[in-house]
């Protein structure tokens, strides 16, 4: 019985356990699946942020243009020739507008500030670009834009006025430290930097994480090639192309996603870094929910699963139980409550096959007289004879040994396992004993008698059929020697 329950636990347990493999590595890969999708929503949204900072700084570029093309216009028609006047427009200029250096100079770089201040910038490497080009509206001017002057890196936003020797320009100096200023509208970590760089990858500008390694160089292909090769050379080639996207970058153990974007001047790309830190939080951010829902699904799976696997490995125990009861029924006599004539031989068959050289005993009862015990004291009473003969020799043997009711008035007693000789006789004295002394009735004391044979296994028989004649025999002689006693089939068990 514990078998078979043992049996239907592993059938069910088993499937269940697959099934839960299945369902975990379905969540799994769509968590995998989900956690792709957050990290790509991340980097859209960092491409996003980057996006906005460039039309940030375009548009403070063409404020500057904006407010510089009518004073240039003005200049170029002569509407303002006097000295004073010029410097007045100059420094309106300066104060209008988000620039700390406006300078009007001519061909040769010799001017005035907004100050009234003559300068001369014709040594700077910013003013030989301009000469040199025509179309080029901003320019790239290092630190120090102005003679016996420090300042930062900066934009120069130029209006040129009039041609040939004429010609004069109005150059606005926009400084790259306004970065910060756009950095403070992002809801970034104070890891994060925002930078400019030229096709060759120098920067030109920075604000906010300024001392990131990725940015020690002041080259950000020098800084992340020798640790990101691939990385490096795909993001040379963007720069070359001038195409946007993202790259995942470690320098000296600083880990930093790159969003990069075109900026359509001078071959510029704007970059926004960000930590990798705060990329994994804002992915987490991205599908916590979703994580959640997905935890409480599995537990509910897994809970369903077992609930389910639980009730059926019951329900299926409760039928096996209730199958080996109504087979206990079946095998039953329900006088005696002992088990009848089959089951009572297929028992002993089984255990002979089981255990062939097992030595084993075979009592054959037969109550002695019965008939004349239902004609004088009724069948009632002779049916209690039988009961309470059934109840009192099933008490007196232990519970691995079979004892069947297989006739009217017949048992059947098998005794396992019996070592040796003594034993043999010692179990024969015992329900010899039984029945010197069995009486039956409760007011009046009937004493019921049985002949009873005796055959020893295998000796006396290897099979049931063989086993059963010896027995049998041995009852044939006890009734010949008058019954109300017990003898063996072969004499040499007898004392």
């Amino acid at each position: 019985m514990e078998s078979q329950n043992k049996s239907v636990i592993a059938s069910w347990v088993v499937p269940a356990a697959i099934l839960m493999v299945a369902v975990v590595i379905m969540l799994y890969n769509f968590a995998s699946q989900t956690t792709k999708d957050a990290e790509d929503a991340v980097t859209r949204n960092l491409s996003k942020s980057v996006q906005g900072y460039k039309n940030d700084f375009l548009g403070e570029l063409e404020k500057l243009s904006s407010a510089a093309a009518p004073i240039a216009v003005l200049l170029e028609q002569g509407m303002i020739a006097d000295d004073v006047d010029v410097a007045d427009i100059v420094e309106a200029l300066h104060s209008c507008t988000d620039t700390y250096q406006v300078i009007l100079c001519d061909k040769d770089g010799h001017g005035i500030d907004q100050l009234g201040a003559e300068v001369s910038v014709g040594d700077r490497g910013y003013f030989r670009q301009i000469i040199r080009s025509v179309n080029l509206s901003y320019i790239y001017a290092e630190a120090g834009g102005v003679e016996d002057s420090a300042f930062g890196e900066s934009v120069v936003v130029v209006e040129r006025i009039g041609e040939g020797d004429e010609k004069r320009f109005l150059l606005l100096f926009y400084s790259l430290e306004n970065f910060n200023k756009l950095m403070s509208k992002g809801d970034f970590d104070a890891e994060s930097f925002l930078t400019v760089v030229d096709s060759r990858g120098e920067v030109l500008g920075a604000a906010g994480a300024v001392d990131s390694n990725i940015l020690k160089e002041d080259n950000l292909l020098s800084a992340i090639e020798p640790e990101n090769p691939e990385e490096a050379r795909k993001l040379k080639n963007r720069l070359d192309n001038s195409t946007r996207g993202t790259a995942a970058v470690t320098v000296d153990g600083e880990s930093c996603v790159l969003a990069f974007i075109p900026l359509g001047v001078n071959h510029w790309e704007m970059i926004l870094g960000v930590s990798q830190d705060y990329v994994d939080r804002q992915v987490s951010l991205q599908w916590k929910n979703l994580k959640s829902m997905l935890t409480y699904l599995l537990i509910a799976v897994f809970i369903f699963v077992a609930v389910a696997a639980a009730m059926s490995i019951v329900s299926k125990i409760h039928s096996n139980n209730k199958k080996r009861e109504l087979e206990d029924k079946a095998d039953r006599d329900l006088l005696t409550g002992l088990t009848n004539k089959l089951a009572t031989e297929r028992k002993i068959k089984e255990y002979m096959a089981q255990n062939p050289e097992s030595q084993s005993m075979l009592f054959m009862v037969d109550v002695d007289n019965f008939k004349k015990i239902n004609d004088t004291m009724g069948h009632v009473f002779g049916d209690e004879v039988l009961r309470s003969l059934g109840e009192q020799i099933g008490a007196l043997f232990r519970a691995s040994d079979i004892i069947g009711r297989v006739g009217g008035d017949e048992f059947m007693i098998f005794l396992k396992g019996i070592p040796d000789k003594e034993t043999v006789r010692k179990e024969a004295k015992k329900v010899e004993y039984f029945f010197d002394n069995f009486q039956v009735g409760e007011y009046v004391k009937y004493a019921a008698t049985a002949s009873i044979g005796v055959a020893v296994f295998p000796q006396e028989g290897a099979d049931f059929e063989t086993l059963y004649k010896a027995a049998d025999q041995g009852v044939y002689k006890a009734k010949k020697r008058g019954k109300n006693q017990l003898a063996f089939y072969s004499d040499e068990w007898e004392t």
